[in-house]
C-alpha cells in the first residue's frame, strides 16, 4: 500500500481509489456483498465471479511467522481434539482444517475465541493465532509458557510447504470486473504492482513507522517484511491456490473453484 499512503503518488491514486482498511475476512465480506469493488482477500473467499489481479499476493515460501498453531503441553497433532480459533482469516482456518483432516487424519472441533493465547490454551487443546497476535505470541513465548507450560509451536505455512512443496498463499487482490467503468485492468495492475515495488524499496521506513505501533523489535519487523512474506504471484503460488481450493472442496470446507479467473 506504499504509494496509496505516501507522496508523490498518493494524491493521484486518491482520484482513482477510495480506501477502506479492515480485517481480511471483512475485506472479503465487503467485496462479495458489493460494498467494495476491489479487495485484498483471503483465497478462501475467491468465487467464479471475481477476477484475480495479476502480479501481487500475500504468501510465504516457507515460514510465515504470523500464523501460529500452538499445542498445550501433553499434546501432539494427533491428539488435539479442540482448537481455540482466532477467526480473522477464513483461509488460515481452512488451511488448519486441511492440515488435520487431510494430512493428520483427525477432525478436531474449532472453538471461536478472542485472540489471546493464554485463555485460548486454558480452554482448548490448541490455539490458532493469525496476524499481529501470532507475531506477538512468538515474541512473548516465555510468558505464555510460564502460564501454560512448555508448548509445541507449528508455523502453518511451514506445515503446508513441507507437505506439498508449494508456497503458502494467504491473499490476492480480487475485483468485480463489471465495476471497471473509469479504470482499465492494465491501470489497476500497474498501480498495485508499482505500489508493492515501491514499498519493497522502503522497508527501513516501514520498520521505523511500525515499530511504535506494535510491540515487536525492529529486527523482527524487518525480518518479517523481507523474509517471511512473499509478494509476487508466481506460477507456484497459482498452483498452491488450485491445490488449496481442491483440498478444501474435497473436505466440504469451501465450494469448488476449478478455474481461476484473471483480470
Amino acid at each position: 500500500m506504499w504509494d496509496f499512503e505516501h507522496a508523490p503518488h498518493a494524491a493521484t491514486l486518491a482520484q482513482r481509489y477510495s480506501l477502506h482498511y479492515t480485517q481480511p475476512s471483512q475485506c472479503a465480506a465487503e467485496l462479495l456483498s458489493g460494498r467494495a469493488d476491489l479487495g485484498l482477500i483471503p483465497i478462501a473467499a475467491l468465487t467464479p465471479d471475481l477476477a484475480i489481479v495479476p502480479g501481487c499476493t500475500i504468501a510465504s515460501l516457507n515460514q510465515v511467522r504470523s500464523i501460529q498453531l500452538i499445542l498445550k503441553p501433553g499434546h501432539t497433532l494427533q491428539t488435539v481434539r479442540t482448537i481455540a480459533a482466532d477467526t480473522a482469516s477464513r483461509s488460515s482456518l481452512a488451511y488448519t482444517e486441511i492440515l488435520f483432516r487431510k494430512f493428520i487424519g483427525t477432525q478436531p472441533v474449532f472453538v471461536p475465541t478472542p485472540a489471546d493465547p493464554i485463555p485460548m490454551l486454558q480452554r482448548c487443546d490448541a490455539a490458532i493465532l493469525i496476524g499481529d497476535p501470532a507475531l506477538l505470541a512468538v515474541e512473548h513465548r516465555p510468558a505464555i509458557e510460564a502460564a501454560i507450560g512448555p508448548c509445541t509451536w507449528f508455523d502453518l505455512a511451514h506445515e503446508w510447504h513441507t507437505r506439498t512443496g508449494l508456497p503458502w498463499v494467504a491473499a490476492v487482490w480480487a475485483v468485480h470486473p463489471q465495476a471497471l467503468v473509469r479504470i482499465t485492468p492494465q491501470q489497476i495492475t500497474a498501480d498495485l504492482t508499482q505500489s508493492r515495488d515501491h514499498g519493497l524499496t522502503n522497508i527501513d521506513t516501514l520498520v521505523h513507522d511500525w515499530t511504535p505501533r506494535i510491540n515487536l523489535p525492529p529486527s523482527t519487523i524487518h525480518h518479517y517484511l523481507t523474509h517471511n512474506i512473499h509478494y509476487t504471484l508466481t506460477p507456484d503460488c497459482l498452483r498452491a491456490i488450485h491445490l488449496f481450493r481442491q483440498y478444501a472442496a474435497e473436505l466440504n470446507l469451501l465450494p469448488p473453484l476449478t478455474t481461476l479467473r484473471f483480470l
